[in-house]
């Protein structure tokens, strides 16, 4: 089970938040370290919804699952309206800093970008059909798949995760889920079908890579 750290645990593992890895709506994400030595990654929360709802979620989910290619919870702090999150680092960051770089220069492969959309499929396939109650992501998008130093994809942030019976096919939802841009069409367009476990893969997770004049495509299968 993840270990429960206090804030000031927290405070002296990222020697005071010193060094920042990223930021989005949740918050930030700080460099930090364990007495062991281990580099961590610490998201600190800033505005859960629903009080605290989807770092309730991220903790309910994550903290009872491991897989290679699914990021590892070691800690969360939940130390009075403090909320953070301590996972295994992940030097080569997420996956879209890859594949959307700022300076215009695509850093993988073809054979990379294929190995870790393979990767990222197998993650799917154990969060569907591994574990005693399926896990639904609802929000697998590049930015939420990290990258190790080997380039080995691990998929992150479940706080949108949903948990539900493994014989379970629909499930129904009174809000849509996910990142926009990023949301499966069933969650709009109710004739095609109700929303499942397919809602995780969809058509908008065929990455496509272009380098100079070439066009390189890595498609997820399952």
């Amino acid at each position: 089970m993840p270990i429960r750290y206090s804030y000031s645990n927290i405070k002296k593992m990222t020697k005071g938040f010193k060094d920042k890895l990223g930021e989005g709506g949740y918050g930030s994400v700080y460099k930090g370290k364990l007495r062991s030595g281990h580099l961590v990654a610490v998201k600190m929360l800033g505005n859960s919804k629903a009080n605290g709802q989807d770092f309730m979620n991220e903790v309910a989910t994550i903290g009872r699952i491991h897989h290679v290619n699914v990021v590892r919870l070691i800690g969360y702090c939940a130390d009075g309206s403090k909320r953070a999150l301590v996972y295994e680092y992940m030097s080569k960051g997420s996956l879209d800093k890859h594949i959307f770089p700022k300076e215009g220069l695509i850093s993988l492969s073809c054979k990379e970008a294929f190995e870790i959309s393979l990767g990222v499929a197998r993650g799917i396939d154990y969060l569907h059909q591994g574990c005693d109650m399926k896990i639904l992501h609802f929000n697998i998008k590049p930015h939420n798949i990290l990258l190790d130093e080997k380039f080995v994809p691990k998929i992150s942030d479940f706080g949108l995760a949903r948990l539900c019976p493994s014989d379970e096919s629909s499930i129904i939802f009174t809000a849509v889920r996910g990142t926009f841009g990023y949301i499966a069409p069933e969650f709009f367009y109710k004739n095609i079908g109700g929303v499942s476990n397919k809602a995780d893969i969809c058509c908008k997770y065929l990455w496509i890579i272009i380098k100079e004049k070439n066009l390189w495509t890595a498609t997820i299968y399952l």
